[in-house]
């Protein structure tokens, strides 16, 4: 043996699983509908997903493809693939069958394992690489697709334990597609390193250990569920699935499986607060909801926090394992009325614990903005959670790491505390006559109005100054604002020119995981225009 081997190991993720089984064998891991699963049944299953996988032909390097909701197959396959050297690739279950199937192309995923309910997102003729395709049946939708029942699948394998075949940290684990907001999605590389580190993380930030019970409101597929598939199972935690997310459901599990965590995007949280359940809901325990993918308004964290939950802003992307900083409470703040405590946990804050490095640079100069909250640059992080690039896009890859740096394309500032506060995305910042305007500081405005459910603030074309904001609001049940109304609204509330000159009422668009797709009402309101940037 060498003198290394004593006081270095590989970090994966997959030692997570391995711990838990020995340490609680017996403790429930998974709860699905009326099914329950031990960490030793769901350490053998994981072991006979792989073998089966194995005896499929998969190879070290391989890619694995599963289109499913937030079941048990989603979550075994966190462990299973990367145990055999396979790489995961997550798809999200929203998209269009011609988006899938780009995605399974360009991925080279040899085995494909979809749930059946999604089985018509997937078009074998037009994915040939793919050698062979299983069916989850989860519901009573039926298997249209030629292959093997899951269930059936994991019995062809072994249930004994095998030798993970993982030789450095640097190996890919999972890839998971971008959205493709500005052309094709492209597959982000995760390592071993950034899972096992990342996932640790979220232990210290979300407070999680044995005793923990964690409901699946967040997709799996999403930033493989912000590593939170491996970080429940290193604590011995209990994973709730959850297939749809729908308020009273979400309600109902919190009650009877006395829930203590969950993820979700602002969105997520206005349907939860805004349920009739929430008036009657009984928490029989502190729930801790962790929030990201859109900076979430003051308004909609004094919300959920009056039902009795205590909210946690983080901020990430699909390139860094999903959140990267957390606004961390500070002592001092517990003196401060609610809606300034509200205002203050509503940034981006500082980085975790385990991924240290965050800065607000000027992206000409990279040179650090001054902490005035006022001087704008972009967001920009490195270290173990960034992804190794994107696959097969090296030229994505040089330009996301220009300077050393992961360039997010988020516009912050940075406050005398040193606490980040994004501003804008680029693409979503408004200049109306020279001056800047951020939609999420008119957002967050409107979001106050008491008729506004929902609201996406957008650059619209304006002939006299350019570009303007235009506000699409969606209304609280029962309400019926007018666009006059909530243009007075804002000009109360902030400079003149910063309130928006339309508003819109109506349903938005918007991603798998509930984040509004701005670049969807941003392409419809400039089509056949030229934006000068």
């Amino acid at each position: 043996m060498e003198l290394s081997n004593v006081n270095k190991s590989v970090l994966t993720p997959i030692d997570f699983l391995n711990r838990s089984v020995l340490v609680y064998p017996d403790k429930t891991a998974v709860v699905n509908k009326d099914e329950r699963f031990t960490y030793r049944e769901l350490y053998q299953r994981v072991n006979r997903l792989a073998c089966a996988l194995k005896e499929l032909g998969v190879k070290k390097g391989d890619k694995v493809a599963f289109i499913c909701p937030n079941i048990p197959p989603m979550l075994e396959a966190h462990y299973a693939v990367p145990m055999i050297g396979a790489v995961l690739v997550s798809v999200n279950i929203r998209l269009s069958s011609g988006e899938v199937s780009y995605i399974l192309d360009h991925s080279d995923a040899s085995v494909v394992i979809v749930d059946s309910e999604f089985s018509s997102l997937v078009e074998p003729e037009k994915v040939p690489k793919v050698k062979a395709f299983v069916t989850v049946c989860d519901t009573d939708a039926p298997q249209t697709i030629e292959g093997m029942e899951y269930e059936a699948f994991l019995m062809t394998g072994s249930d004994q334990p095998i030798d993970p075949e993982i030789d450095t940290e640097e190996q890919t684990i999972t890839m998971n597609y971008t959205s493709g907001t500005t052309g094709k999605p492209k597959g982000v590389m995760y390592h071993h390193r950034g899972a096992y580190l990342n996932a640790l993380g979220e232990i210290i930030e979300a407070k999680l250990d044995v005793s923990s019970v964690y409901l699946w409101t967040l997709p799996m597929f999403h930033c493989n569920g912000w590593c939170f598939t491996w970080a429940v199972t290193a604590v011995g935690g209990t994973h709730v699935c959850l297939r749809n997310v729908v308020a009273g459901e979400i309600y109902r599990l919190i009650e009877r499986e006395n829930v203590s965590h969950l993820c979700a995007a602002p969105t997520v949280l206005i349907t939860m607060s805004t349920h009739p359940d929430a008036a009657t809901l009984e928490i029989k325990r502190p729930l801790n909801i962790m929030t990201a993918g859109a900076p979430p308004a003051p308004t909609v964290i004094q919300e959920m926090e009056a039902i009795g939950a205590t909210i946690t802003h983080t901020y990430g992307l699909t390139e860094v394992f999903g959140p990267h900083s957390i606004c961390a409470w500070q002592p001092a703040w517990a003196g401060l009325p609610m809606d300034e405590q509200a205002t203050m946990k509503s940034r981006q804050g500082v980085p975790y614990i385990a991924t240290h490095f965050m800065d607000v640079k000027d992206p000409m100069t990279m040179e650090s903005v001054p902490w005035d909250g006022q001087t704008i640059g972009e967001i920009v992080m490195k270290g173990n959670n960034v992804m190794k690039g994107y696959y097969k896009d090296p030229d994505a890859t040089r330009e996301a790491f220009e300077g050393g740096w992961f360039h997010s394309g988020d516009l912050a500032v940075t406050h005398a505390d040193g606490y980040v506060q994004i501003m804008d995305r680029k693409k979503d910042i408004i200049i109306s006559g020279g001056e800047n305007i951020s939609t999420v500081e008119v957002e967050n405005v409107i979001y106050s109005h008491p008729d506004v459910m929902e609201v996406a603030v957008i650059p619209v074309p304006d002939d006299k100054w350019g570009e303007a904001p235009k506000a699409f609001v969606v209304p609280r049940p029962g309400t019926n604002p007018t666009p006059e109304e909530i243009i007075e609204f804002t000009k109360e509330r902030l400079a003149r020119f910063k309130a928006p000159r339309y508003v819109e009422f109506g349903e938005l668009p918007k991603t798998a995981t509930g984040k509004i797709q701005k670049f969807k009402l941003r392409d419809r309101e400039w089509e056949g225009k030229e934006r000068i940037r």
